[in-house]
């Protein structure tokens, strides 16, 4: 009973360790993460450069994008988009699982807001003080923006590959419509480049591309956003 009562107590004190461990190097990467994000709004800030978006010459509004697109990118990048604040956390847990597992850093777990300020604010470079600094953006986004809103802004600010930057260039240069012209196949496509533009563009595999947007239709299945017949039709 000694042994074992022993054994208990020294659990408990190596669980509270690595308690106190985490807590400090998530203070230490928060403070961090804190000043990266105060650095990108000091040399302009959140509204500045949301005004500075929307002055393209060829900036989509929401209500010029089809429902079927919408659908597609939020069922597949962020299926919560419309409940959360900005912060996934069943996502951003199930992504730190995986990273653990994997000893990588593959899984980012981000929501669309959190990929809108990375492009609005941040490098494309994978740390987890940029993960930090995003937090931070985007809880002054939601605060600031409607979901339409930022929907539209991340839209108009990802990469589609092949140099295309924003929906309506994208869908000019690989099937030379407006996006509220493009088909339901069409914007499945356009859903899918995003994740990884360099792979999924139409312009660079079409074996692959064709791939991701059977990952996007799929994804709208699971979401009750299409039915498994309308996704068989398209394929």
């Amino acid at each position: 009973m000694k042994r074992r009562h022993q054994l208990g107590r020294s659990i408990r004190r190596l669980l509270i360790l690595i308690l106190l461990i985490a807590v400090s190097v998530g203070a230490f990467y928060g403070f961090r993460g804190y000043r990266m994000y105060r650095g990108a709004i000091e040399q302009m800030s959140v509204e500045e450069r949301v005004e500075q978006i929307r002055a393209r010459e060829h900036f989509t509004r929401y209500s010029e994008l089809t429902d079927f697109y919408i659908d597609a990118v939020i069922s597949v990048e962020d299926h919560r988009f419309k409940e959360h604040m900005g912060l996934d956390l069943i996502a951003i847990c199930r992504a730190v699982w995986i990273d653990l597992k994997t000893m990588s850093f593959r899984e980012g777990g981000s929501t669309i807001t959190q990929q809108l300020a990375k492009n609005m604010l941040f490098t494309q470079e994978k740390t987890i003080e940029r993960k930090a600094a995003e937090v931070f953006a985007v809880l002054d986004i939601e605060a600031e923006y409607s979901k339409e809103e930022i929907f539209e802004l991340y839209v108009n600010t990802a990469s589609f590959g092949e140099g295309y930057y924003g929906i309506y260039d994208a869908s000019k240069g690989y099937f030379e419509k407006e996006p509220l012209e493009l088909t339901d196949y069409e914007s499945a496509v356009m859903a899918g480049v995003p994740n990884a533009p360099s792979v999924y563009a139409p312009g660079a595999d079409r074996e692959l591309a064709a791939q991701r947007t059977a990952q996007v239709l799929r994804s709208m299945v699971r979401n009750n956003v299409i039915t498994q017949a309308q996704m068989d039709g398209m394929l």
